[in-house]
């Protein structure tokens, strides 16, 4: 018999989907546009389980896995979230396409954030390397292991730009820049989805648009952002996800200017699909669409449903009794178009059909551990481990350390002996008997005998755990009778009695992501106390930062001569610390955000615009400056380099040509390493006022010791408009743009483009 035309894998995708729409019950639909949490627990249930035969009242009670096994096997759900385990997949996937009506496919999603098996740096961390084609690579990876592991879809990258580091998802997004997060966002999309072969997944943008300018940086927080904001600093990012080809995009959950981003017709359809052409499907995020009413924004879970739907809305994210589940009834009572629901029907099957579900629906478990072993991934990690690595200070030469001119070093911390705490918050399916020890890299790199630990001051707990605690069994805890004076005293002896004490401070991986967000900067507990008093021993400290976020260093940065800003770095942590360290590897991580002095500066961004007394530009609370700690782009190397010769080859376009900056990079140090030439502009005037600088273009190169090279950035339409409130839209002024090319955001300013009409 032949395969029905929408099994036809000759036919056209939109023919194949039509064909299958064409068959597709009310309630078959609005399941193709429902996924369930679903992480396995449980047995599994009887084929006949009836889902209609208990009241919505008491489904609540019904033990999760039996409702939901029940409602694949009746074609009444699209998709399944946190299924890692590929023979469990395999076992819900027999379900959906051997039992159920039409057969059709589940799509498995899970948070691939920053690695499945093999973790890499955190996406914050990722973001400093300023390396795009080693983000590619990362994420192709993470692609790699988490399809053999039976994922089809990921919710990442998340592209938000995130401007107070107070927001605990700070971590997951690129930092404070729009040009630098979408170029971030293009290259995790890329890596993610290739060419959507049998080794890539989905990727899943998020989430749109303007939850990291939560207000105070309180996760989950409404967002009061302006359109001026929104299209320049916000809306950039997708846009070079959705034109890098992202099959998803993420809503965001808070209100964003009074409407819920979930239910938000402006935004998912009049921005997204309208004017930025998105043809994907939209996913909200968990419990999103059901919290419309606890928003006070939807009358019941019907209206929400309803309000979802029509917004552009197509896939609800639940974890039990979907509001999507009145959308049949919401059909028949007039209130709800048919032809809207196969509009959301349409682009979750394309996506399916795309990805090659129908035709090859199962993972080859014979194939995972092998895929999940990959022992190139593993070298992957450290390189790129190494890449974002920060060298925020280092007078007098403090590294790389001489060790044939030192005994004893002592490492000191709870974090340099931690195997899940330096892997970072959201990973699941990690291995961290796989993780290398911050303290065990040094004993391989220095010798055993010479490198003695303590634990040292404890880092307290979080005070509110998650979910994400509760899935992840590998969280570290301090035990509740922990003895913190004599930790640190034990701490205090061993660096008194070394040549250089490398002190470890941060904080847990829990203590950022989601529900993460902080009122303060400082570093949790006593690390700051018992740094001082490793201090005061006289003995040399060099300081490691782990963390997603920037901390309070006001006391480390005038005392301390070294300061390393290393992340969660992932699998390979210890290795890529002690590479730096030790001067394996020069360091060239640059900060992807501002790095206020204390949590009373936030929000604090490199590119704000110009104040009325621009005497007063630094010092805008005049009881002290206004200055960051480190500026934007701000990153040390164990080599120097020279910029010269910077040259405009047109000073003069008409609106809409293009020119070419180039300049020379000389590395005049005496060993090969890394820079990260930044380009910055500022529009002296025009339609709008515009930021003070801005950056507009980057290029990490490697340079050996004396080579000198041209490098060349282009500057057109795409890099000098903007979108103006005056015009309410993109334009391009007739004016004069600054320019400047250097290793930070406080590049000078030593040439000019005159742009004419």
């Amino acid at each position: 018999m032949p395969a029905l035309p929408y099994k036809n894998p000759d036919l056209s995708v939109e023919e194949r989907v039509e064909d299958l729409l064409s068959r597709l019950s009310v309630e078959e639909k609005a399941g193709q546009l429902t996924q369930y949490f679903y992480t396995g627990d449980g047995e599994p249930v009887p084929e006949d389980f009836d889902i209609e035969s208990l009241p919505p009242e008491h489904r609540i009670h019904v033990e999760l896995p039996a409702l939901i096994e029940a409602a694949i096997r009746k074609g009444r759900a699209g998709s399944l979230l946190f299924l890692r385990d590929p023979a469990l997949s395999n076992r819900m996937q027999r379900y959906a396409v051997e039992e159920s009506r039409l057969g059709i496919p589940l799509l498995f999603g899970f948070d691939v954030v920053h690695g499945w098996r093999t973790i890499f740096p955190v996406p914050i961390a990722l973001a400093a390397t300023w390396s795009e084609s080693s983000v590619e690579a990362v994420q192709a990876a993470a692609a790699r292991e988490a399809r053999a592991a039976g994922v089809h879809w990921t919710f990442a990258p998340m592209i938000d730009i995130a401007r107070d580091p107070r927001w605990g998802r700070i971590v997951e997004g690129a930092g404070e820049d729009p040009v630098l997060g979408a170029a971030m966002a293009a290259a995790q999309v890329r890596g993610f989805q290739g060419d959507l072969g049998a080794h890539s997944i989905l990727a899943g943008p998020k989430h749109f648009v303007g939850y990291g300018a939560a207000r105070g940086g309180r996760d989950y927080d409404d967002a009061e952002v302006s359109e001026n904001e929104l299209w320049n600093v916000h809306i950039p990012p997708f846009r070079a996800a959705i034109e890098a080809g992202a099959a998803n995009v993420m809503s965001a959950y808070m209100d964003l200017n009074g409407v819920p981003a979930s239910a938000n017709r402006t935004l998912l359809t009049g921005i997204l699909r309208d004017q930025l052409g998105f043809e994907g499907f939209v996913v909200s995020d968990a419990n999103a669409v059901r919290s419309l009413a606890v928003q006070h924004f939807a009358e019941d879970q019907t209206d929400a449903a309803i309000r979802a739907l029509g917004a552009g809305l197509d896939m609800e994210m639940c974890m039990l009794e979907p509001a999507f589940d009145n959308i049949p009834q919401a059909v028949a009572d007039g209130r709800i178009s048919e032809s809207a629901l196969d509009d959301a029907v349409r682009r979750v099957l394309g996506a399916k059909i795309r990805l090659g579900l129908f035709e090859s629906p199962y993972a080859q478990e014979e194939h995972t551990a092998s895929v999940l072993a990959a022992p190139e991934h593993r070298e992957l990690a450290k390189t790129v481990a190494e890449e974002s690595i920060v060298l925020l200070k280092n007078d007098d030469l403090a590294l790389p350390l001489d060790s044939s001119a030192l005994g004893q070093i002592a490492v000191i911390g709870q974090l340099a002996d931690s195997r899940r705490e330096v892997l970072g918050p959201w990973v699941f399916d990690h291995d961290t008997n796989e993780t290398v020890t911050i303290v065990d890299a040094l004993r391989a790199a220095l010798g055993d005998a010479r490198v003695g630990y303590e634990a040292g001051a404890g880092i307290p707990e979080r005070i509110h755990p998650s979910m994400f605690d509760v899935l992840d069994t590998t969280v570290e805890r301090t035990p509740p009778d922990y003895d913190d004076d004599a930790a640190i005293d034990r701490a205090i002896a061993l660096a008194e009695a070394a040549d250089v004490a490398i002190v470890v401070v941060g904080q847990r991986q829990n203590q950022i992501g989601e529900k993460s967000s902080t009122s303060t900067l400082d570093l949790p507990g006593r690390q700051l106390e018992q740094l001082q008093r490793i201090h005061a021993t006289g003995t040399k400290v060099v300081v490691v930062v782990v963390s997603g976020r920037p901390l309070d260093l006001r006391w480390a940065d005038e005392n301390v001569p070294a300061i390393v800003q290393a992340w969660y770095p992932g699998t390979r942590a210890g290795e890529a610390i002690a590479s730096v360290l030790t001067g394996a590897t020069s360091p060239a991580g640059r900060l992807p955000f501002t790095w206020p002095r204390h949590v009373g500066q936030v929000p604090l961004i490199y590119a704000h615009n110009r104040t009325f007394i621009p005497e007063e530009q630094n010092a805008r609370y005049f009881e002290e400056s206004n200055a960051p700690l480190y500026p934007f782009g701000h990153g040390l190397s164990f080599s120097s380099f020279k910029y010269s010769s910077l040259r405009i080859e047109r000073p003069v376009i008409a609106r809409g040509e293009s020119t070419t900056v180039s300049v020379d990079i000389t590395n005049i140090g005496d060993r090969d390493a890394d820079e990260v030439a930044q380009l910055y502009i500022h529009q002296r005037y025009g339609t709008s006022t515009r930021p003070v600088r801005e950056l507009k273009g980057f290029n990490r190169i490697c340079l050996a010791a004396g080579e000198s090279r041209r490098i060349e950035f282009t500057l057109g339409p795409d890099q000098l408009q903007y979108w103006s409130a005056v015009t309410s839209s993109h334009i391009q002024d007739v004016t004069t743009f600054d320019i400047g090319i250097g290793g930070d955001s406080t590049a000078p300013f030593t040439a000019s483009v005159e742009v004419t009409s």
